[in-house]
């Protein structure tokens, strides 16, 4: 047993991200044969998680969620940190890269009040504070009422229990990590999008830390790394933020890579939707799907994406 741990694996405290530091500690021991205290975890609250009562476009974004995991990082508090994916800015400061995904988990949405999007009823109140999933609804049900309501997984289905919606959505990987595996409907992400980068598990590093690049490396699954790539350049493409409406899913077999998109108007009435094949190492195809995707939308879509390589 170590007298100082090998690693200090930053995380947030929430019991989502908890169980995600969790997991990659456990495939960390297993990988390199260590005992569990070779592997310290540090927990951190983050910013977006002291603010719940509205929007993270509101209130600055993703980086709520990195900000305080980069300042241990870069200040050498911590070795690593644990991320969701989709929860991380696309563009990342230069002293820090990803340096493993985890093997993605299931990338579908459920959907809790309801057994389909069909079966919501007329005029029901449906809760999320995210752009993809109101902007998906209002396309398909605009008969439906969106209602802003944010929280951990255990937060949003109490306001789920106290009335505060008729329906909400959380992703199927976040319920099955916290042994919620029964809870919801799942929603086929064929037709219902699912967010880029959903159900991902990332560790970033310091980009000069060769150390511990070499260590993660060893964790890292290729097929979910190079889907994860994709997403997240189709994001940089669209000059996407936590308040553009983007819902993509793209599968990996025999080395290629099929990317789906769609971007909407927040209000769902627009969707513009296209798709691209390319090989798992062209990093230029998402950025094409990104500009097909813009130069078939409206001003009323295109006016919430920003700046663009």
């Amino acid at each position: 047993m170590p007298d100082q741990p090998i690693l200090r694996l930053g995380t947030r405290r929430s019991p989502l991200a908890m169980a995600q530091a969790y997991e990659t500690r456990r495939r960390l021991c297993a990988a390199h044969g260590w005992d569990e205290s070779a592997v310290e975890l540090v927990p951190v609250v983050a910013s977006g998680d002291k603010v719940q009562d509205r929007p993270l476009a509101e209130i600055g974004g993703k980086a709520l969620w990195t900000r305080e995991l980069d300042h241990w990082l870069i200040e050498g508090r911590i070795d690593a940190a644990v991320h969701s994916m989709k929860d991380v800015e696309t563009i990342r400061p230069d002293a820090l890269a990803i340096a493993a995904i985890l093997p993605r988990a299931d990338k579908a949405d459920r959907l809790l009040g309801a057994g389909s999007i069909t079966d919501i009823p007329q005029g029901a109140r449906v809760g999320t504070s995210a752009p993809r999933r109101a902007a998906q609804l209002l396309h398909l049900r605009p008969d439906l009422t969106v209602v802003g309501i944010r929280g951990n997984v255990a937060t949003r289905m109490a306001k789920l229990e106290a009335g505060e919606a008729d329906a909400t959505f959380l992703a199927a990987a976040g319920l099955d990590r916290l042994g919620e595996d029964a809870v919801g409907a799942r929603l086929d992400p064929q037709e219902w999008l699912p967010a880029p980068a959903q159900a991902a598990i990332g560790i970033e590093s310091r980009s000069d830390d060769t150390r511990v690049r070499d260590l993660l490396r060893v964790i890292d699954h290729a097929q979910s790394h190079a889907e994860i790539a994709a997403e997240r350049r189709l994001l940089e493409g669209l000059g996407g933020s936590c308040s553009s409406p983007i819902a993509a899913l793209s599968h990996i077999r025999s080395g290629k890579i099929t990317l789906s998109a769609a971007i909407f108007s927040p209000d769902g009435n627009v969707r513009i939707a296209d798709e691209i094949e390319f090989a798992a190492d062209d990093d230029k195809a998402p950025l094409e799907l990104a500009r097909r995707l813009l130069g078939q939308a409206p001003k009323e879509v295109t006016r919430h994406f920003g700046e663009r390589p």
